[in-house]
């Protein structure tokens, strides 16, 4: 599929993640969540993209920013859960961003009451803050497209990170039964 045909599929599936979640009622206070999960490189940033293009009000959070490195899948659900329950209170959510490249976590952010939140990434959605989700959109692909684009954004070098990482990802997915749980979903 050429890059073009790509961007229309994202952009399509975008406007069916920005309606559905536009029908339903607020859940962060006035505001409303979105969260993009599916396996690592299946075009979850993407789509996160093409929804925050859509919707001028959103905010984008990557879960890559919340994990605590690579070994962090497991302790994901308890930092996005604090971020929504202020949000959900109509009050101001913060997050604070681990750096990869000094194996610590940095400064925190400030997330606003109101307007789409869209948190993207592996395990952006849980069972614990599921009531707060107003949309939630699995990507998938074919597994050696997957690594693919992660090797090739990450390089040859992370390949045992990579492997490791999507046994994580799948029995993470497969105790939550995340896909099965999904308003929408897209193959890329």
């Amino acid at each position: 599929m050429s890059s073009a045909a790509q961007h229309d599929r994202a952009t399509e599936a975008a406007r069916e993640v920005v309606a559905f979640v536009r029908s339903r009622p607020p859940t962060l206070g006035t505001g409303r969540l979105v969260c993009v999960d599916g396996p690592a490189g299946s075009g979850k940033t993407t789509l996160a993209a093409a929804v925050a293009a859509l919707a001028p009000d959103a905010v984008v959070v990557h879960t890559d920013e919340l994990l605590e490195g690579w070994p962090g899948l497991p302790g994901l659900a308890a930092t996005i859960e604090a971020l929504l329950v202020p949000l959900a209170e109509g009050r101001t959510g913060r997050w604070r961003r681990w750096d990869w490249h000094a194996s610590a976590w940095a400064e925190t952010h400030e997330v606003a009451p109101g307007g789409l939140l869209v948190v993207e990434g592996v395990g952006s959605w849980a069972p614990a803050y599921s009531a707060l989700v107003g949309c939630l959109a699995w990507v998938e692909a074919d597994p050696d497209v997957r690594l693919d684009r992660g090797l090739e954004r990450d390089g040859e070098q992370m390949r045992g990170h990579w492997l490791q990482w999507r046994q994580d990802e799948d029995e993470l997915h497969a105790r939550l039964r995340t896909r099965e749980h999904a308003d929408v979903v897209l193959t890329t």
